[in-house]
């Protein structure tokens, strides 16, 4: 491939890409290959065309000052040069899956109305064996659907190697089905499901072109992508595109042949074992260092959960309430407040939040009299070089409140320790020294 590629909407830094606009862009069938991503194309009438009653949008080619009519024209010529691509060209277009967005219907006197969207420049192709039938786009449906769950089908197609590449960056927005349930394997090569079996990425043939469906990616660079997909696109033309096999195949083996296919089914069982176990040791090994969140994160949902979960390591039981932390245990009960941030110092805030609570604990005589402040100053920074991570205003009261000052820190050499031990009685000696601690706790030894 010579390396003549077109980047419409889709920001790719390369040298070899040209990145051009939908309605003004080059000739796509004037590039070896088309990298679109069509989400803007939609732009154009969703911002400036107002749904009617029905919540459709239209435009009428009697008074929209030939708006229709040149949207039409622009769509129809846009899908002839993709058509020429593909099977004159025998190029590679890849194109970004995403949901079909709003339609807009062309309507014009004496003529049914016309219904475009972000797809209507894809060309057809119907592709038939004994039994199914595949007609792209006609019967194709682009489901809004959003998820990070990727289960690659392993074809060592070029554009699967692409995505394995940015395994965790990937995150769909739309997923691929047949309006008829026509089986797609029997006539594309899919690259990528979700959990649940619907396609996210496949490759659809065209004679010799062929068509590239991929889900869009999250934080990688444009340079980065860039790199990637123009490898994929440069291999991919030195494997052979998609064939269906036909059901007499089988008939006409060749030497070897089955010894090979043995090989690789027992292959791929050990490997199916093998990723079976991954996903169980990279689970556990999620559970083990689960704790080491409280060090660096911050947030209810990640910061909060974390320290909740430290001090059920060390046998407080950890109920939900109107507090950030109910914690109970044999030798006492306490609120909880924890607070992080990446200044050096957490001042009154998390302080009076936790005052508060325990005020009305002592008022109602509903709650626990103590109360432990959770804190992670400079949350930044290496633990072991962090600066003091409170204000001498936060030190004193909790002095003055018999409140326990503790800093993620020493809370997760305590949790260490009881990982380590596993031993009730060091265990509740722990609960013991927080709960009798009055201001910043240092007794983690």
């Amino acid at each position: 491939m010579t390396g003549h590629f077109l980047a419409i909407n889709w920001e790719l830094k390369h040298p070899e890409v040209r990145e051009e606009g939908f309605f003004e862009g080059p000739s796509f069938a004037s590039f070896d290959a088309l990298l679109i991503d069509p989400n803007p194309v939609s732009d154009l009438w969703v911002y400036d065309v107002p749904p009617e009653k029905d919540g459709v949008r239209r435009t009428y080619t009697d008074s929209d000052r030939g708006f229709g009519h040149t949207l039409s024209r622009l769509m129809t010529k846009r899908r002839t040069e993709a058509a020429d691509l593909l099977h004159k060209a025998s190029g590679i277009i890849v194109c970004r899956l995403r949901p079909r967005g709003e339609p807009l219907e062309v309507m014009a006197q004496g003529a049914p109305g016309e219904r475009i969207d972000r797809y209507s420049w894809l060309p057809t192709v119907s592709l038939v064996d004994r039994h199914h039938q595949l007609t792209f786009p006609a019967n194709s449906r682009f489901l809004p659907r959003c998820g990070k769950d990727v289960v690659f089908a392993g074809t060592g197609d070029p554009f699967e190697d692409y995505l394995h590449e940015f395994k965790g960056r990937i995150l769909y927005r739309a997923i691929y089905q047949d309006l008829l349930s026509t089986p797609i394997s029997h006539f594309a090569t899919v690259l990528a499901c979700n959990k649940v079996g619907d396609v996210i990425a496949l490759q659809i043939p065209f004679d010799e072109g062929r068509l590239v469906l991929l889900p869009p990616l999250e934080g990688v660079s444009p340079a980065r992508e860039a790199a990637a997909l123009l490898k994929a696109v440069s291999t991919a033309v030195l494997h052979p595109a998609f064939a269906p096999k036909p059901d007499w195949l089988p008939a006409y083996p060749l030497p070897g042949e089955d010894a090979l296919r043995d090989e690789l089914s027992s292959l791929t069982s050990r490997r199916e074992k093998l990723n079976l176990k991954v996903e169980e040791v990279a689970s556990r090994l999620e559970e083990t260092t689960k704790y080491n969140r409280i060090l660096y994160s911050k947030g209810r949902f990640t910061f909060l959960s974390a320290v909740a979960d430290s001090f059920r390591t060390l046998g407080f039981t950890v109920e939900k309430s109107n507090y950030d932390l109910l914690l109970r245990s044999d030798e006492g009960d306490a609120i909880g407040i924890a607070s992080a941030s990446e200044e050096a110092m957490i001042g009154l805030g998390p302080y009076r939040r936790l005052l508060d609570w325990v005020d009305r604990a002592r008022t109602e005589g509903e709650g626990p009299n103590k109360g432990i402040l959770v804190i992670s100053g400079s949350r930044e920074l290496d633990p072991k070089r962090r600066p003091t991570q409170f204000t001498p205003d936060v030190l004193r009261g909790c002095k003055s409140q018999g409140f326990c000052l503790l800093t993620t820190y020493e809370l997760y050499k305590l949790v260490r320790q009881a990982l380590g031990e596993k031993d009730e009685k060091a265990l509740a000696t722990f609960r013991r020294k927080l709960l009798e601690c009055d201001g910043e706790f240092r007794g983690s030894g």
